[in-house]
């Protein structure tokens, strides 16, 4: 294959899924406090407590959310990988290269790599995942959206495979880094979906042995476990990992979940409250990992697929009537910081601007008077031809936190006195799923985890508002401009660092300046564990936790 580019070296992917995995650190690449000279100690059980909804499925390939993330993460491994600085490393995959038309890449897999139940990782099982989260049984969404271009697998050697791509996709190996696209076994993709969604088969540090549902997965350690690479050294008589099990437990009270981690029956807490990790910062015992979400920021859609905010009038002025950044201070406790921007800030593409979203009541009043929305109903709302001005929108409270769940109530007050009337709609992850489906609603905040600034693309191109094979739609803004279509078609198309940057930019001024998204926040992602645990670290992938090194102090 005529090759553009060979991107990194093997040795470089030894030094850097060595560093990924050894070093205790923090995102930011720090040691962990206390565990500077702690020697690893190998054996125990980790209880993990999760405030996140319950997967139905625990293969990410299937549907594809955030607490499938959290747990897939323990068992399941990618092709490529991130390091710290967001560049793309090897994992399964040792090598690869882009043809010159950017319409192919190949890789290099390594060949000392079985599944947990004994089948080979080669080109065929790379083939046969990527035919697995593109088939429509499968019903993937953030897998499938991933890896939409990618038009046909070739097995060319066995440890050699091309890809074949409808068109050019420079964010190909961000895509690949994801878990929602890791690599499961062949011979258990054969199974019904039922039985590879209660134990998925993967490659990573550990194994699914047993899930109680509504109540805990129990996770084993994988005895024949081989990354990273065999001569990478580790401590003598010790191998990776060090934990001989996990216990992932689900505790939606955020006071329970806080107290079992106190009285030391859970070690590690996910969807840490702003309250409690102020208070814990006085705790010697506990400790906090702050990873915050790449992709896109937290956020709320104004939906300008239908009435009122088909109207730019309207949306523009119920943006300006709400005052987010009070509500951020109040209720966040400097956790959070408020965001002016689609990406995350650890996207180095993002684009703030805090300008357009200043308060200001009077061109709010202006622009709903100029839209025809002049008169107010006796309850004080805005009314035109005899309908009141009416926002639905639904939440989802497995995924929004009380702190955010009382934003979302201080924004309804604030537009109240513009004259919206917004309808808070509290619901659980099934029926908010179904408002989305039903384009019922009007506001929406929807998470939503992709490495890089393509995710732009996923969330604000028209053809996104066509549904996944899911049923799920990610551009729930339902933005529909023919320009934007083409500055994103064009920024996934290129290879040109300055270019991309540039046609990002401006799809990012597209988007604000149409006031279609309300910024917040970065998509919170606190985690606090007992002073026991060493070594967690948080992938710089998709911010979820990892325990491969991880160990418990005796």
């Amino acid at each position: 294959m005529p090759s553009r580019r060979f991107l990194r070296p093997q040795a470089a992917a030894v030094v850097a899924a060595a560093a990924l995995f050894l070093a205790a650190c923090t995102p930011g690449g720090g040691t962990s406090p206390g565990q500077e000279s702690a020697e690893p100690v190998s054996g125990g059980t980790l209880t993990y407590a999760s405030g996140d909804a319950e997967p139905s499925c625990l293969d990410p390939h299937v549907g594809g959310n955030y607490p499938q993330a959290l747990i897939a993460t323990q068992y399941l491994e990618s092709l490529v990988s991130l390091d710290e600085d967001g560049e793309v490393i090897p994992w399964l995959a040792t090598e690869w290269s882009e043809s010159d038309d950017g319409m192919a890449w190949e890789f290099r897999l390594r060949d000392d790599v079985t599944f947990t139940d004994g089948t080979p990782f080669d080109a065929e099982a790379v083939a046969a995942n990527i035919a697995h989260v593109q088939d429509p049984a499968t019903a993937s969404s953030t897998g499938y959206l991933a890896l939409a271009k990618i038009e046909e697998v070739v097995p060319v050697e066995e440890h050699l495979v091309r890809l074949e791509l409808s068109a050019p996709d420079s964010a190909l190996l961000e895509s690949l880094s994801q878990v929602w696209v890791a690599m499961e076994s062949p011979k258990a993709l054969e199974r019904s979906q039922e039985e590879n969604c209660a134990a998925p088969v993967g490659t990573g540090p550990f194994v699914v042995d047993q899930w109680e549902r509504q109540e805990s997965v129990t996770l084993v350690r994988n005895e024949d476990y081989v990354s990273p690479p065999a001569d990478v050294e580790v401590p003598e008589g010790t191998g990776l990992p060090y934990l001989d099990s996990i216990v992932w437990r689900f505790i939606p009270d955020s006071a329970s979940r806080y107290a079992a981690l106190q009285s030391g029956e859970v070690q590690v807490i996910d969807n840490a409250q702003p309250d409690t990790i102020v208070s814990a910062a006085d705790d010697p015992a506990i400790e906090e990992l702050d990873a915050p979400r790449p992709g896109a920021s937290n956020r709320i859609e104004l939906n300008s697929g239908k009435a009122p905010f088909d109207d730019e009038r309207v949306r523009e002025a119920f943006i300006r009537s709400v005052d987010v950044e009070a509500g951020v201070e109040s209720l966040f406790f400097g956790t959070a910081q408020r965001s002016y921007s689609p990406l995350s800030s650890v996207e180095p593409l993002g684009l703030s601007l805090p300008d357009l979203f200043a308060v200001d009541t009077d061109a709010a009043a202006d622009l709903l008077d100029d839209a025809g929305w002049s008169e107010r109903d006796a309850d004080g709302y805005r009314v035109k031809d005899g309908e009141r001005l009416t926002l639905d929108f639904p939440v989802s409270t497995n995924q929004s936190i009380p702190a955010e769940q009382s934003l979302f109530e201080q924004i309804q007050a604030d537009a109240k006195t513009a004259g919206f009337e917004v309808r808070l709609h509290p619901l659980d992850l099934s029926s908010w799923y179904g408002a989305l489906a039903e384009n019922d609603y009007d506001l929406v905040s929807a998470p939503y985890t992709k490495v890089g600034p393509d995710v732009l693309r996923i969330l604000y191109h028209s053809d996104s508002i066509t549904p996944a094979p899911s049923g799920y739609f990610a551009n729930l803004a339902q933005v529909d401009d023919p320009g934007l279509d083409d500055l994103l078609t064009r920024a996934a198309a290129t290879s040109r660092d300055d270019e991309r940057a540039s046609l990002y930019e401006q799809a990012q001024r597209t988007i604000l300046d149409g006031y279609y998204i309300l910024p917040l926040y970065d998509q919170q992602n606190h985690f606090l564990y007992s002073s026991s645990v060493h070594g967690l670290r948080a992938m710089p992938t998709v911010s979820t936790p990892t325990f491969a090194g991880a160990w418990l102090a005796s």
